[in-house]
């Protein structure tokens, strides 16, 4: 009978070793080791946080803006927010700016200080030059940095979206945005009831506070995590003690109570209660 199955035409010789397939393992190996590298990058190098609880220590704003992304930077001069192109340095150096997702601050105007109490959701944006004032919003939607002091109208709560932008919600649970002014040019508002391009930013942290991020998180999960109670060992332990509980039919019915009340012993352990019992 003729073998009427397709076969493969490319020419193979002896000594040939044919390609491996890719496994699943392979896959989950290369997540860790981009894991490993990003856990092995200099403390100081700007990351993206993965949670909103990582954004924390010395913050990088910026916004996607076309045709020119924009950082929200602080004058010390004229103690005002500037909205300044990060495409500026293409025409100060003639040199090609990178792309977006890896634009780093070349300015101290350009970083901002996040500080939150510990356990809160909330943040405080703290200008990184001059005296230090807080990025507050009004209810009127007014956007500000100069206030002294931190208070309701200094707090923001960080929004991570699954593309990685953070959308920054104030006191009025309205969100940080780029408005667009007379003449074209751009100013932040605090008065947006809805989440679109205007409102998304990228946020960038050093790797360091990131890493921090992680262990207070998994020091907090070993903290509220619920005592592990060996049974056996507590029970043991009480039937020792027997000179402090002559009656032990409680420890009977803590370990051994089926059902409504009813008292389930072995051979074994009816003994060692009868044998506590009388002594």
């Amino acid at each position: 009978m003729a073998d009427d199955r397709v076969r493969s035409t490319k020419l193979k010789f002896k000594g040939d070793k044919g390609k491996k397939k890719r496994k699943r393992y392979d896959d989950l190996e290369e997540g860790r080791s981009i894991r490993r590298r990003d856990n092995d990058q200099d403390p100081d190098t700007w990351v993206l946080p993965e949670q909103a609880n990582e954004i924390r220590g010395p913050t990088f704003i910026f916004h996607p803006s076309d045709p020119s992304p924009i950082s929200i930077n602080f004058s010390s001069t004229t103690n005002r927010i500037v909205l300044y192109s990060l495409d500026k340095a293409k025409n100060e150096d003639d040199s090609v700016p990178p792309p977006i997702l890896e634009q780093v601050p070349n300015d101290v105007a350009q970083v901002w200080v996040t500080t939150r109490v510990a356990g809160s959701p909330t943040v405080n944006l703290r200008t990184g030059t001059g005296e230090g004032k807080f990025l507050s919003c009004d209810k009127h939607g007014l956007v500000s940095a100069d206030r002294d002091a931190r208070g309701p109208q200094e707090e923001w709560t960080p929004v991570i979206f699954p593309d990685g932008m953070v959308a920054f919600m104030n006191i009025y649970e309205k969100y940080l945005s780029l408005d667009e002014v007379a003449g074209g040019s751009l100013q932040l508002r605090g008065d947006s009831e809805e989440v679109g391009f205007r409102e998304r930013f990228w946020v960038k942290i050093q790797n360091k506070f990131r890493k921090e991020a992680h262990e207070e998180e998994r020091k907090r999960k070993e903290v509220t995590a619920p005592p592990k109670i060996d049974e056996s060992s507590t029970k043991c332990a009480l039937l020792v003690r027997h000179d402090f509980f002559p009656d032990l039919s409680f420890i009977s019915r803590l370990y051994q109570t089926w059902g409504s009340g009813k008292v389930v012993l072995s051979k074994e352990d009816e003994k060692q209660v009868n044998r506590c019992s009388w002594r």
